[in-house]
């Protein structure tokens, strides 16, 4: 199995991307320029470690809203699946479905992952906190699933 690849570093500039979510709105990078956005790639909808963490930034949106962050979460899954997720949940935030990896793949972070001695390709979980200019200003590569607000605002 290939080596994974490293996710781009703070100090480039975030590739753009547009993108349409499972109701039909249309995300870009571009069309955010002026905001901060926290994109935030995570494995699979519904399971334990990504519910806790897009629960820890629904919990505490106003905190990233009233600093200026907008919230994007990119997985595999596709768009029906991210509808059932974000209703369960009551998301209010945008969820891209990527079944095709191009965002995943421009962000660095698909890629060799081990479970249970077992080695696989998936996506690693990893947030990218871009300013307003489109510059990443911090990659949390590991981030902690229930704490992941606090670790982003740390970085302001």
């Amino acid at each position: 199995m290939a080596d994974k690849p490293a996710p781009l570093e703070a100090g480039t500039v975030a590739p753009d991307f547009t993108a349409s979510t499972f109701n039909g709105t249309t995300v870009s990078l571009a069309a955010l320029a002026g905001t901060k956005v926290a994109l935030y790639f995570y494995p699979k909808d519904a399971t334990p470690g990504c519910t806790k963490q897009a629960c820890n930034l629904r919990d505490n949106i106003d905190e990233l809203t009233a600093v200026g962050i907008t919230v994007i979460g990119v997985s595999p899954d596709v768009d029906e699946s991210h509808e059932k997720f974000s209703s369960d949940h009551e998301l209010p935030f945008a969820l891209i479905a990527d079944p095709d990896h191009e965002i995943i793949s421009a962000y660095g972070v698909w890629g060799e992952k081990q479970n249970y001695g077992k080695t696989y390709l998936g996506l690693q979980r990893t947030t990218f906190l871009i300013d307003e200019s489109g510059m990443i200003m911090h990659v949390f590569k590991r981030p902690k699933t229930a704490d992941h607000t606090a670790e982003i605002l740390s970085k302001l």
